[in-house]
């Protein structure tokens, strides 16, 4: 994997940066350490897909006949998408942002179901700005990117770790077991 950070970096505030979810699916895309990590990429490539669809409705007209049906899909792809990071690796479960991404998860699902029944079935608006969505929306897809950065970090640590051992020789590989067992005693 390429050293260096693979989260575009705004120049001004030297902080990490995406100006819109097509950027962060790029990102996602790209994300490829080994299976799990490119299958939690394209789930949330998709689910950015997803949110950049509901944000243009709601700046459309936020009708709840149009935006409705797409926050229930959007549902649908939530639960989806959580049933496939919860069956993720020991490696992934064992990292801090694990439980972050996944209590981030649990919110946006929560809110987009308290945002459909904002205002009873009856009522024709949405009681939801596009800015309040894409604010939340950005936040837990945010929780996913840090989580997957992290985890591709173990990773090449990991493989960094293991190609140190393997180009031991066999006399320093024999000392280390040694030692390591004079510890052990």
């Amino acid at each position: 994997m390429p050293p260096g950070p693979r989260v575009p970096i705004n120049p001004t505030t030297n902080l990490p940066s995406f100006s819109s979810f097509s950027q962060l699916s790029q990102f996602l895309r790209s994300s490829v350490a080994d299976e799990e990590s490119r299958l939690m990429s394209d789930s949330m490539s998709g689910l950015a897909s997803q949110i950049e669809a509901i944000i243009a409705g709601l700046r459309r007209n936020g009708l709840r006949a149009s935006v409705a049906p797409l926050l229930v899909d959007l549902l649908t792809v939530l639960r989806t998408h959580r049933n496939m990071v919860v069956n993720l690796g020991l490696p992934w479960r064992g990292l801090y942002e694990y439980a972050g991404y996944l209590q981030a998860l649990n919110n946006f699902r929560v809110l987009i179901g308290q945002w459909l029944l904002d205002g009873g079935p009856r009522s024709t608006q949405l009681l939801l700005s596009a800015e309040d969505f894409e604010l939340v929306a950005w936040r837990t897809l945010g929780e996913g990117v840090l989580l997957i950065d992290m985890y591709e970090q173990w990773a090449r640590s990991e493989a960094k770790d293991q190609s140190v051992l393997g180009a031991l020789e066999e006399p320093q590989v024999e000392r280390a077991v040694q030692w390591w067992k004079k510890l052990r005693l």
